[in-house]
């Protein structure tokens, strides 16, 4: 029994010590790769990856034809479109790009109570930000156009999309560019390429970090109008693992007898929302769903975004919105605070 006690305590010891002896180690450096800039256009904006890559590719091509792939499927503005096909009540097989963008959508307008919702493709072009510019929009008008929106109104079944009515057209551009960030995101993880930053038009999705294990740092704009991409920034956040989408009024407008028409449209009332935010930037585990709670917020309104996010404490928001005097204010969720570094 002494001898099997004996056994048994160098056992431990020499675990311990092992243990010990483990932690005093330096671990030997991360072999990160080659850094590698790639970007182009698509969507109408722009595309930028930066990557790691021990294989040193270059992968302009592949991204390119993902992107133009990805149109054929979510793009209203490409005639033989999934989408556009649907709209039009054609028949045509469902891919997953569609479906999934169609699910994450319908999961994202049940949580907001409509706040985002894609059946208002028919609004979108009433207002005059689908491929025609808009008329005198009455109240009439708008009416006639509500009767075939609204989210319950559609379902996916058996692989197919039914409709309670043939006029209901369909519009993935609240979340489709989040949702290509997230297509490329996953391309990249499946060639073993782990440390990148995506961004396309301003969505973006980081994974991993950059050199020396530092997170990666993405602007946040200024809400100005017509100032091009990345001019003008409010803050810098830090991000690993998360996608980012910023929604702002700042971007798509007109300006019609002295009133201001944005392109983010309240499908509660079938008017462009006129609401006190000015833009909304979130964080969410992925792109798709930064993209569309962000448009949710700008639907809202600054009171009841800030109500949504205390609800759901998985997404990080920074909100910019007009106070009584017409100076901005700012409104951070606690996760928030502690990557942001704002500028002004």
């Amino acid at each position: 029994m002494k001898n099997i006690f004996l056994i048994l305590l160098a056992a431990i010891l020499f675990s311990c010590g092992n243990q010990a002896e483990q932690k005093g180690k330096i671990k030997p450096p991360v072999d990160y790769g080659k850094k590698i800039k790639i970007g182009g256009e698509a969507q109408g904006t722009y595309w930028n990856i930066t990557y790691y890559d021990t294989a040193e590719r270059i992968l302009q091509s592949q991204i390119d034809s993902l992107l133009s792939a990805y149109d054929m499927s979510a793009s209203n503005y490409v005639p033989t479109s999934i989408i556009s096909k649907v709209n039009d009540n054609r028949e045509t097989k469902l891919d997953s790009i569609f479906m999934g963008n169609f699910l994450l959508s319908q999961q994202v307008a049940k949580e907001t109570g409509g706040d985002f919702d894609i059946t208002v493709r028919p609004l979108v072009d009433l207002w005059g930000f689908g491929k025609e510019k808009a008329g005198n929009v009455t109240q009439s008008m708008i009416d006639s156009v509500m009767e075939f929106v609204g989210y319950e109104k559609v379902k996916l079944e058996d692989g197919k999309i039914v409709k309670s009515d043939p006029r209901i057209r369909l519009d993935f551009n609240a979340i489709a560019q989040g949702y290509s960030v997230d297509v490329v995101s996953r391309y990249l993880k499946s060639l073993g390429i782990n440390n990148f930053l995506v961004d396309i038009g301003g969505e973006l999705y980081a994974s991993g970090t950059k050199e020396g294990g530092q997170w990666w740092r993405v602007g946040v704009e200024r809400p100005k109008d017509n100032e091009a991409y990345g001019e003008s920034l409010s803050a810098v956040v830090k991000l690993k693992d998360k996608g980012l989408a910023t929604s702002g009024n700042y971007r798509k407008f007109y300006v019609k007898d002295g009133i201001k028409y944005s392109h983010t449209i309240d499908p509660h009332t079938g008017r462009t929302a006129q609401r006190n935010i000015l833009s909304a930037t979130i964080i969410a585990k992925n792109a798709a769903l930064a993209d569309a709670y962000a448009t949710a917020c700008m639907v809202m309104g600054i009171e009841k975004a800030k109500s949504f996010l205390k609800k759901h404490p998985q997404l990080d928001a920074f909100l910019i919105y007009s106070g009584k005097d017409g100076a901005f204010k700012y409104f951070y969720t606690r996760g928030m605070k502690d990557i942001l570094e704002e500028l002004e």
